[in-house]
């Protein structure tokens, strides 16, 4: 057996068993997988797929079995090369990572900048996506870091650390009746049109929950994945505008700061909503560079290199989907 054929079970599995789309990703051809598989069975004296003629149909129970220790292995041959990268070439190489725009636009400039002061040889290649699409990436090895607020403790491929917590903030026209209030309340903003992120961004759910936990119906009249686009919107008068208060960390409240227009201010929406955490996370298992750390570390402070290397140590001997809170 070799890792050819394990590479040509797991990303078969991949992209659900199409042959064609496999041979396409490995940029080799279909015989020559369905011959290479086809003699990884035999050796192992097991059939991997269920087949309807030519074409797989699933994995069989040993299959399972098999694809599971295809994946730790294909996993420490990673970590391998990872490493002879970090002892060769003396931290130089490229830390991927994938990310929601919130956290690329408005909490990773100062981290990157930082990293590449210190690292002047290493590259970065930033991924924008949903919370789901930088859990895949990470999964997938397509990304080193993942950073995001939801759905990132919910896959139990991946070990989670929390980096810092966040509360919405409301921005509004100054002209609106609710700049004016000192406390606003979530039945004033059923009353009104609501400008926010899509659902799978930014802790949306967490706006989304609180209405229904008061049986309010909530009238989104515009969802967005920036929050620039959602303040630009506001300030045009469709509605006012839910968002995370890194958005508004270089404005003032009144709308006097250097960062915002004087015709929008920002009101703390946390008494409403509660807190989200962003978090950080990485492949249950991998190996990390030192430059990784540093990065980590240069996100928050409470990411020391031995509160993650004790989370990725300890992640091997606990059940999938162990969290870490602040």
């Amino acid at each position: 057996m070799n890792l050819h054929q394990f590479r040509f079970v797991h990303e078969a599995t991949k992209r659900n068993l199409n042959l064609t789309e496999t041979a396409k990703a490995l940029h080799t051809s279909q015989p020559g997988i369905s011959k290479a598989i086809l003699e990884l069975e035999e050796e192992l004296g097991v059939d991997i797929f269920v087949r309807h003629g030519k074409r797989f149909k699933r994995l069989t129970e040993p299959g399972l079995q098999v694809l599971q220790s295809i994946e730790i292995i294909l996993r420490e041959v990673g970590n391998l090369k990872r490493i002879g990268e970090e002892f060769s070439k003396q931290d130089a190489g490229t830390l991927s990572i994938a990310t929601t725009h919130n956290q690329a636009r408005y909490v990773l400039p100062e981290p990157v900048a930082a990293l590449r002061k210190q690292f002047p040889r290493v590259a970065i290649s930033l991924h924008q996506g949903t919370p789901h699409t930088v859990a895949r990436m990470v999964i997938d090895e397509a990304a080193e870091v993942g950073f995001a607020t939801e759905s990132l403790s919910q896959y139990p491929e991946l070990v989670t650390l929390p980096c810092y917590e966040w509360q919405h903030v409301l921005v509004l026209r100054a002209d609106h009746p609710l700049a004016a209030e000192p406390r606003f309340t979530l039945e004033q903003l059923a009353a009104e049109p609501l400008i926010s992120y899509h659902p799978a961004f930014a802790g949306r759910s967490r706006l989304d929950q609180a209405f229904a936990q008061r049986h309010l119906q909530p009238n989104f009249v515009l969802e967005a994945f920036d929050a620039d686009v959602i303040k630009t919107y506001v300030r045009l008068g469709l509605g006012v505008g839910l968002v995370a208060e890194m958005a508004v960390k270089d404005d003032s409240p009144n709308g006097s700061g250097s960062g915002a227009p004087n015709d929008l201010v920002w009101r703390p929406a946390g008494h409403l909503f509660g807190s989200n955490v962003a978090r950080i996370a990485f492949k249950r298992g991998a190996y990390l560079r030192n430059f990784v750390y540093t990065f980590a570390q240069l996100i928050s402070d409470r990411l020391t290199r031995e509160t993650i290397q004790q989370a990725m140590q300890a992640s091997s001997a606990t059940s999938p989907g162990t969290d870490y809170e602040l």
